[in-house]
C-alpha cells in the first residue's frame, strides 16, 4: 500500500504542484517528503484495512487526505487563467516549451496575492481573487518580458 500511495502522490504533485516538486528535487528532499507524507496516513489505511474496505477505497481516502493541503492547485489555477485571459501568451509559452517553467515562476510571483487573499478551495471561484491574480500575471509578463523573449526565440529558430 505504501508504494502505491507514494506513486499516486508523486503523480499528483507532478500534475498539480510542479512548483513543490521542483523545490523538493532542488533540495534533494523529494523521497523523504513522499515517505513522510505517506507514513502520516498509515493509521488511516490500517484502520480501513481492519474494517475490510476495498483497496481502491483505501487509496482514494488516503490520497484525498495526503493532497488536502495541496489543494487547490495554484499551478492549475494560473494555467487556467493564462489559457483563458492571456491566450496569445499562453500559446507562445506552450509552443516554446516554457509554459511549465514560467507558470512555476508565476506562482512565486503571485504568492503574496494568494496568501493575502487566503486562496482556498472555498474561495477559488471568487472573482476578486481571479482579478487580483490576473493583474499579478499581467505584471509578471510585462516586467519579465517573457513573451517578447519567447517571440524572438521562436522567430530566430524559424529562420534557421
Amino acid at each position: 500500500m505504501k508504494e502505491i500511495l507514494i506513486g499516486k502522490l508523486l503523480e499528483y504533485i507532478r500534475e498539480s504542484n510542479p512548483d513543490i516538486l521542483f523545490a523538493l528535487e532542488a533540495e534533494d528532499k523529494l523521497r523523504l517528503w513522499l515517505y513522510t507524507k505517506v507514513d502520516s496516513v498509515e493509521p488511516l489505511w490500517q484502520q480501513m484495512e481492519t474494517d475490510n474496505h476495498p483497496a481502491y477505497i483505501i487509496e482514494e481516502a488516503c490520497i484525498n487526505e495526503l493532497t488536502s493541503e495541496l489543494r487547490p492547485s495554484r499551478y492549475n489555477y494560473i494555467i487556467n487563467l493564462l489559457e483563458n485571459e492571456f491566450e496569445q501568451e499562453y500559446k507562445l509559452l506552450q509552443q516554446s516549451g516554457l509554459l511549465q517553467h514560467e507558470t512555476v515562476n508565476m506562482i512565486g510571483y503571485c504568492d503574496s496575492v494568494f496568501n493575502d487573499l487566503k486562496f482556498s478551495e472555498e474561495n477559488e471561484d471568487n472573482h476578486f481573487i481571479r482579478y487580483a491574480i490576473s493583474g499579478a500575471i499581467s505584471d509578471y509578463l510585462e516586467n519579465n518580458s517573457v513573451i517578447e523573449n519567447v517571440s524572438n526565440e521562436l522567430q530566430q529558430s524559424a529562420e534557421t
